[in-house]
């Protein structure tokens, strides 16, 4: 018997796995329909890496707010700083493993 919740692709099986989006803050939402589950602007396609990157050159957010007329408000934009800057303070590197040494 084969199990309902496999699914064959070419020499490949999976299974289905149903994916719900992700609240990643009031304004930011990733979602598996949406732009292929990259993080964007709740409602919109607008990617939030898109805004943080015209934050990251220096552009006015006003004018950021009239790029996407009106769709991203000042207060999205403050919270996507926020939690980009959260990640990055809290980010931890795992240490590379010491390379080993082979005899000849």
């Amino acid at each position: 018997m084969k199990d309902a919740s496999l699914k064959e692709c070419g020499a490949v099986r999976y299974r289905k796995v149903t994916y719900e989006p992700k609240e990643l803050g009031r304004y930011i939402v990733a979602d598996p329909r949406i732009c292929h589950g990259k993080p964007t602007f709740r409602g919109t396609r607008i990617l939030v890496k898109t805004v943080l990157a015209q934050v990251a050159r220096g552009e006015d957010w006003q004018t950021i707010i009239g790029d996407w007329d009106g769709k991203v408000n000042e207060e999205a934009i403050s919270e996507v700083v926020r939690i980009a800057s959260e990640a990055l303070t809290t980010f931890e590197s795992v240490p590379a493993p010491e390379p080993e040494l082979v005899a000849h």
